[in-house]
């Protein structure tokens, strides 16, 4: 029913109009219809009022240079636990960036000067923002190297040959690498030497393009802490690689000592120049063996990539295989380090996976393709036909989750600016033709973060 009243202060006959809506606490009332007929009738009523396609701005970037709106974004972003790893990333570039000795201060402050600026900007903001772990990562890996020995725990030099022992009967790494040849050495090197620092890259470009928006920043986020956390684990828990056991055996090791590229020398040696031999004899972890962090980027990376193309798994897998062997093969890494890299990796992706990946809807291969995303895992809930859903008919106003949230995307911060972009439409299987403005005061059940 429609009432009207006049406007306060106003003598003409002007008057504004508005929908009466039935009280909160109106009982629930039973109905005998199934739950898809109920569905179906919902989104003819949707199609009656608004009368228009869904909308593709949750596809769409930010294309503002305006500082301003950031710090609008900030006022209104609604402040939850999660926001604490900013603080984490705060006080560890602030540990990296006073521990590091070269560069000298003007470059440090201008790294972080860019970088603070990056931020503030929205257009590069929502490219640093979920870029923010995996830099802290890098500054802190670097600044690793500076940390003085004194400091430092001591080197375990026996734990993990006595482990492989012990978890495989043998030493995994001297069995693959005890026959060499100019095809293996080959073989070996290209996951390991080449693809190990490409592949995040063509990841995020494939799942950019075929992903639901926002899986991007919620794989640059988990392979960022991922690395992170191996990298503390590194620097309390340092442990000698295969090669020094082979070049020492099992005596003592000091933080002194240099790396060594051990099997990419031989690389080094096709190509005819010094490529992998310096930079694994100054490398920031020379007993960084414990996790394999190229096993855990290999294993993140195969996870992200069969949720976004499942029939694509068995490939994924090989790869990360491919890259096992390979470590091993050059005496970079023992099996337990492989190990525990992909347990990290694993427990981050499913952690991601259930709170804030974006999930696959059927017959959608672009991200342009999507007119809504849903979040975590999928969960079938029960309706219950009430009366208060006649409060769908009155407009909602939505403060959608912006990009300083963790599971944060391109896609939140244009919906956040637009209500209708903010709205979620149901699943195209069993929701057909249904328009974005049906279900705004359902959205709890179709966005989980």
């Amino acid at each position: 029913m429609n009432t009207y009243s006049s406007i306060p202060g106003d003598r003409s006959t002007q008057r504004s109009y508005s929908i009466a809506k039935f009280p909160s606490w109106w009982p629930s009332v039973p109905t005998f219809l199934s739950h898809r007929v109920r569905r179906r009738l919902r989104s003819a009523r949707s199609k009656i009022r608004a009368r228009q396609s869904p909308t593709s701005n949750i596809a769409s970037l930010s294309t503002s240079f305006n500082p301003a709106d950031t710090i609008r974004d900030l006022r209104s972003h609604n402040w939850t636990a999660y926001d604490a790893q900013y603080l984490f990333l705060a006080v560890l570039g602030i540990f990296s960036l006073s521990v590091i000795q070269t560069p000298g201060p003007l470059i440090k402050t201008m790294v972080a000067g860019l970088l603070m600026t990056s931020l503030i900007i929205p257009i590069t903001r929502q490219f640093f923002l979920p870029f923010l772990p995996i830099a802290s990562w890098l500054i802190f890996f670097y600044a690793c190297q500076f940390v003085p020995a004194i400091y430092r725990p001591g080197i375990w030099v026996r734990v993990l040959p006595a482990l492989e022992n012990i978890l495989y009967g043998a030493n995994l790494s001297n069995i693959l690498s005890a026959h060499k040849n100019t095809v293996l050495n080959v073989l070996a090197w290209i996951p390991y030497g080449l693809t190990h620092f490409g592949a995040p890259f063509v990841c995020s470009l494939a799942m950019f393009i075929c992903a639901p928006p926002g899986t991007v920043p919620v794989f640059a986020r988990s392979f960022g802490y991922m690395n992170i956390t191996g990298v503390l684990i590194q620097m309390f828990f340092p442990c000698s690689p295969p090669w020094y056991e082979n070049m020492y055996g099992l005596a003592p090791a000091n933080y002194s000592m240099p790396g060594s590229p051990a099997g990419l020398a031989a690389i080094d040696k096709i190509l005819g120049f010094d490529l992998y031999t310096s930079t694994f004899t100054a490398s920031p972890l020379v007993f960084g063996a414990f996790p394999s962090l190229h096993s855990g980027s290999a294993t993140i990376e195969a996870l992200f990539m069969c949720h976004t193309f499942p029939r694509l798994r068995p490939l994924f897998i090989a790869y990360a295989l491919w890259l096992w062997w390979s470590t091993m093969y050059l005496s970079h890494h023992y099996a337990i380090d492989l190990v525990a890299g992909s347990l990290i990796a694993a427990v981050v992706y499913f952690i991601a996976e259930a709170k804030f990946l974006p999930r696959l809807q059927p017959g959608k291969n672009l991200r342009w393709a999507y007119d809504y995303v849903e979040y975590g895992e999928a969960a079938e809930k029960e309706e219950v036909f009430d009366l208060t859903d006649f409060e769908s008919l009155i407009p909602h106003s939505h403060s959608e989750s912006d990009d300083w949230t963790i599971g944060s995307s391109s896609g939140r911060s244009s919906s956040s600016s637009d209500p209708k972009a903010g709205m979620r439409s149901p699943s195209s299987d069993s929701w057909d033709d249904e328009t974005l403005a049906g279900l705004s005061d359902h959205e709890d059940l179709y966005r989980k973060v």
